[in-house]
């Protein structure tokens, strides 16, 4: 192993312990937030942080089938957040 291979490995390590505490964390604020919007917030970032994790295990991995389900996802958390978000606040999602 040349010493670049295994400075990737070792920033790809640090990159998903980052994202897998960040996503701890997010779900903590989910269960104890004290707030809707706060718990909306934290949904928001767990999917934030899903997203990077399939990134990242694209890049371990070396496949492009991750970055196009990465995308899909993000669509649809998106669309989720505006519709959850827009539920709290009206009481319905389509008017």
């Amino acid at each position: 192993m040349t010493l670049a291979t295994q400075a990737m490995d070792i920033a790809l390590i640090v990159a998903f312990v980052s994202v897998v505490l960040s996503q701890l964390l997010s779900m903590v604020r989910l269960v104890v937030g004290p707030d809707t919007a706060d718990r909306i917030l934290a949904l928001d970032t767990m999917v934030v942080n899903a997203i990077g994790l399939i990134v990242l295990l694209g890049i371990s991995q070396g496949t492009r089938i991750y970055f196009e389900a990465a995308l899909i996802i993000a669509m649809l958390g998106f669309v989720s957040t505006v519709a959850y978000a827009r539920f709290v606040l009206r009481g319905d999602i389509i008017e």
